[in-house]
């Protein structure tokens, strides 16, 4: 007999969660489908037999997911349009690829103008990249593959923020360089357009799908952090001072590690 199993994700507060919950949750015999309602926070699994594995797996990612119903329905009939499956994929390539070079973009920027903001960003679309490689790339292949992949993009991205931070504190208490804010502005508003451009394709898309409204939320965040790198760098310029430059850097880093560590619990 097919059942229905209700959960709310509490402390679902990245959109991006939901690819970590599918790859958590998909080795997981007897699921037949996922449903997500990312506004509430709610997470309905389709599956055969009892509920014990599923709900241990919620658990297991310390998103405070709890159980709240599990009844008995009518089986489901499951249908996907292949066609769609295979549009969805290339325009999520798309905006993986187009995270991935605007790392290398950031990342070069940051280090040219001395600017933590910067390098910070760039590391957050690395995350994204992170998260949409993992999912694209682990499907049809083994779960401990993509155990390995999880634990591999985890600990990258942990590295790289921990040294960041190490430089933060660095300028904080040493020489207190002063970024290049013009540089700061120029890349940030060329990673705004690239973000825009994600943003623009996944709309134009009109899927309903949860996880594609999901990225959607996403990309809109990165749009954000885009800006704040860029007030930062005009507070730079009006108090020639490298203080907001290392406090929105500061920020971002943590957002970063926050993320790995939820990708490190695919690992376990």
């Amino acid at each position: 007999m097919m059942q229905k199993t209700f959960s709310e994700i509490s402390k679902r507060d990245c959109p991006s969660e939901e690819n970590l919950i599918r790859i958590k949750l998909e080795p997981i015999q007897g699921i037949a489908k996922l449903e997500f309602d990312i506004s509430n926070r709610r997470l309905y699994v389709f599956h055969e037999g009892n509920n014990e594995a599923i709900d241990k797996a919620i658990l297991d990612l310390n998103l405070g997911g709890e159980m709240l119903s599990s009844e008995p329905i009518q089986d489901i009939i499951i249908s996907p349009s292949e066609e769609e499956d295979k549009k969805q994929r290339r325009l999520l390539w798309t905006v993986l690829i187009i995270n991935f070079v605007f790392f290398g973009v950031e990342i070069f920027g940051g280090i040219i103008s001395k600017s933590m903001g910067l390098v910070a960003d760039s590391l957050d679309m690395l995350a994204d990249s992170f998260v949409y490689g993992i999912s694209l790339l682990a499907v049809g292949t083994s779960v401990l593959r993509k155990m390995k992949v999880a634990k591999l993009a985890g600990y990258f991205q942990i590295l790289l923020a921990v040294i960041g931070f190490t430089e933060v504190l660095r300028r904080f208490f040493g020489s207190g360089e002063l970024p290049d804010f013009k540089t700061m502005i120029i890349v940030s508003f060329f990673a705004l357009i690239a973000n825009a451009i994600c943003l623009y394709l996944l709309q134009k898309s009109k899927s309903k799908d949860a996880h594609m409204q999901a990225s959607m939320i996403f990309t809109s965040n990165d749009v954000v952090i885009n800006l704040g790198v860029m007030l930062a760098a005009g507070f730079v310029f009006l108090l020639n001072s490298n203080l907001p430059d290392l406090v929105i850097g500061t920020i971002v880093f943590a957002l970063v590690i926050r993320g790995a560590l939820r990708i490190l619990k695919l690992g376990k």
